[in-house]
């Protein structure tokens, strides 16, 4: 997404806020505070009506909310809030200061209105989840959503791997954290199989299985994990 549909995006939504805040608010009054032209403003309120709030127009006074309207509150389900949070990471290896800074601003708000639980979620998907650089090849999947839930909510998965040779095992792993180098995605789990940490590229995981079993949480940050565990690296 550009940084300028961001902008409009958290406009819409500070149009909408002031509406409700207020009786009535004018074009001119909205244009200064947002700093664009009325023009812009009144193509913001129509995008605001075709998508169901009910703006009146109140001649020669200005605009408004319907009585009796209330915004409803914004709701993400657990994927739609983890997938924001995943693009927060990526969004800090942006090298525009101002665009992070909005955006940052912007997860500020979002997780306002998350419940309790959720927060809690995705705040830890947050410190377990990291962004790195690589010379790898490119590679592609399609379990990462149902990864961040197993991390999120402790439960064991059952894969079968394939190894650079192609070899293929049987594993069961406790997500502990995912990784992205080079738009690679790995997952750091404890292996059952071989009791200890590994890494497995979501490339190779051939057959994917989300048991029903729960496990204790780690107990460690990913932070501390690699200075436990690989002490030289550069930690996220």
């Amino acid at each position: 997404m550009k940084e300028q549909d961001l902008k409009r995006i958290s406009r819409l939504t500070a149009i909408q806020t002031q509406l409700q805040a207020k009786r009535l608010v004018t074009a001119p009054q909205l244009a200064e505070r947002f700093q664009v032209s009325v023009r812009t403003i009144y193509r913001d309120l129509k995008t605001l009506e075709q998508a169901g709030v009910p703006i009146r127009v109140h001649e020669g006074k200005g605009f408004g909310i319907m009585e009796g309207y209330k915004l409803p509150p914004i709701m993400f389900s657990e994927d739609e809030a983890n997938a924001l949070i995943t693009a927060e990471k990526l969004v800090y290896q942006n090298k525009d200061a101002s665009f992070i800074k909005h955006y940052t601003e912007a997860i500020t708000k979002i997780k306002a209105v998350l419940g309790d639980k959720l927060r809690d979620k995705v705040d830890m998907l947050g410190s377990r989840t990291y962004f790195g650089f690589n010379q790898q090849q490119q590679r592609s999947s399609d379990l990462l959503s149902t990864l961040q839930q197993a991390l999120t909510h402790h439960r064991l998965t059952k894969i079968d791997y394939k190894d650079e040779k192609a070899n293929c095992t049987q594993r069961l792993v406790e997500p502990f954290a995912l990784l992205h180098t080079d738009e690679n995605w790995l997952l750091l789990g404890y292996c059952r199989l071989r009791q200890a940490y590994r890494f497995f590229r979501l490339d190779r995981i051939a057959k994917f299985t989300l048991l029903d079993e729960r496990f204790e949480s780690h107990n460690m940050t990913l932070e501390q994990y690699f200075n436990k565990f690989h002490p030289d690296s550069l930690n996220p």
